[in-house]
């Protein structure tokens, strides 16, 4: 086996790589919890009141923009 050592050691390094990727680095509930606030028309979440008004101005623009203390819970 001219490979022997080398398939070895490529064995213990694909493990440790799994290893360190089972942890997972994923940032969706991060953020989902970012987004809290949600569009009253058509329920697209969004970070802040300020998206919200330009999502509205440019999404629903016959609608009116409820205040930001309706968006406070």
């Amino acid at each position: 086996m001219a490979r022997g050592k080398q398939k070895e050691q490529a064995r213990e390094k694909a493990q440790k790589l799994a290893e360190t990727r089972q942890g997972g680095k994923s940032q969706l509930a991060a953020r989902a919890a970012g987004l809290q606030m949600k569009c009253p028309v058509c329920k697209t979440p969004a970070a802040n009141y300020k998206i919200i008004v330009k999502h509205m101005e440019a999404k629903h623009p016959k609608e009116s923009i409820p205040p930001e203390s309706a968006f406070q819970s």
